[in-house]
């Protein structure tokens, strides 16, 4: 099931649900824990979501320990707080207790207040470490778009990365600023506007040189000009677009596409210092050893296996982090790995052991093996080797499984 579906059934039960729900802990149980199952986390691990969640820095206010309603935890480390709010209560991050909590725990990188309607998703774009006055998504899961739904993927356990989420973020942000500055722009040009066009006008060819200077009254003679070549810029353009769409439709991006897109922006990003935090644990190169050892073996590709170490999971790709096979969760508790196999074929080759389809996918993770440790990946090596080259046909011209 795809992500968007799985959004659409929770976005029903609360619509379902939301006159009945009242108080906080009724908007935590009926409403905010569904949604962040949809996630992908797991509400039955306290480990995992961590309810009441008290930091070793806490004060206390009004005789009682300063709390944050839940903090999420992937791999040991806290990435998400969430601030809960009454069904009926705006969700506004007003008394600074979520903001001390995110300014005190560094591995923090999102801060969320909801009210189980709408979602207030914060980070540090402003200063390092500290949390924005202002969030920079909005989701309301009665009243969304479909690019939501997309922007949402980033926030979901299997997908999340600190360093994608926040370059998304301030994509987004800056994104809608530059969206209505143009907009204002075309709409009604500033004179500053008009006159650094007609300042420019000789650079296309002498002839439309202004040569004399720019006065308000030259300004005012162009106004009506640059309205008219605005709009006829934009009827061009979107003529061109229409075009195609309709004659090369190839050319369009997949959904799919546009998701690897963004997910190679950690090829050019360069390394943060929470980066070189993440630390490869000795199971993980245990584990790396052997999936490279198992790829070997494959007669037909020969495309070099690397990893990529990130806070929510240990990932294989054959060459670029968007050429991935297989994502590894090796938490102390519960070990799992996802593939791109479809969920039939990858319980074809798991005999004996769980398989769950998975229900959001972010560079088209569509299966998920439970496993106890990582010496079952031999045990497991007719799948993995399948996942290897399954990837690796996609990335070698000329030769097909």
């Amino acid at each position: 099931m795809a992500f968007a579906d799985d959004i659409a059934k929770v976005a029903e039960q609360v619509r379902k649900r939301a006159d009945a729900v009242s108080g906080e802990e009724g908007t935590k149980m009926g409403l905010i824990v569904p949604f962040f199952s949809t996630l992908g986390y797991d509400v039955f691990d306290p480990t995992e979501v961590i309810p009441e969640y008290i930091a070793d820095f806490a004060i206390k206010k009004a005789g009682q320990m300063e709390k944050v309603d839940y903090a999420i935890s992937i791999s040991n480390a806290i990435v998400m707080l969430v601030e809960a709010k009454a069904r009926d209560k705006k969700p506004e991050a007003h008394d600074g207790q979520l903001k001390r909590y995110f300014n005190g725990l560094r591995s923090a990188k999102v801060a969320i207040v909801t009210n189980g309607i709408e979602y207030l998703f914060f980070t540090d774009l402003r200063h390092e470490n500290m949390m924005d006055d202002e969030p920079f998504f909005i989701f309301n899961i009665l009243n969304h778009e479909p690019k939501q739904v997309e922007s949402l993927k980033f926030f979901h356990r299997d997908n999340f990365d600190a360093l994608v989420m926040k370059r998304h973020a301030e994509e987004m942000v800056y994104l809608s600023g530059m969206t209505q500055l143009v907009d204002s722009l075309l709409r009604s040009p500033s004179d500053e506007f008009i006159r650094f066009l007609i300042s420019q006008l000789g650079n296309i060819g002498s002839r439309y040189a202004i040569e004399s200077k720019i006065t308000s009254k030259i300004v005012e003679k162009f106004r009506p000009i640059v309205k008219k070549s605005i709009q006829g810029s934009l009827v061009e353009l979107m003529t061109q677009s229409i075009s195609k769409e309709m004659g090369q439709s190839s050319d369009i991006s997949s959904p799919t596409q546009l998701m690897e897109e963004v997910e190679g922006i950690q090829d050019e990003l360069e390394q943060s210092s929470e980066d070189t935090k993440v630390e490869t644990t000795a199971e993980e190169l245990e584990a790396f050893e052997k999936i490279k050892s198992i790829a070997a073996r494959s007669s037909i590709y020969t495309l070099e296996v690397k990893y990529k170490d990130v806070v929510s999971y240990f990932g294989l790709n054959v060459g670029k982090i968007t050429w991935w096979f297989l994502r590894l969760y090796l938490s102390p508790k519960k070990k799992s790995f996802v593939t791109r196999l479809p969920f039939d074929e990858a319980k074809s080759l798991s005999l004996g052991f769980e398989v769950q389809e998975m229900s959001a996918s972010f560079g088209d993770a569509a299966s998920r093996v439970i496993i106890s440790s990582v010496s079952d990946l031999d045990i497991l090596s007719d799948l993995i080797l399948k996942c290897y080259e399954t990837e690796a046909s996609k990335r070698t011209p000329g030769k097909a499984m």
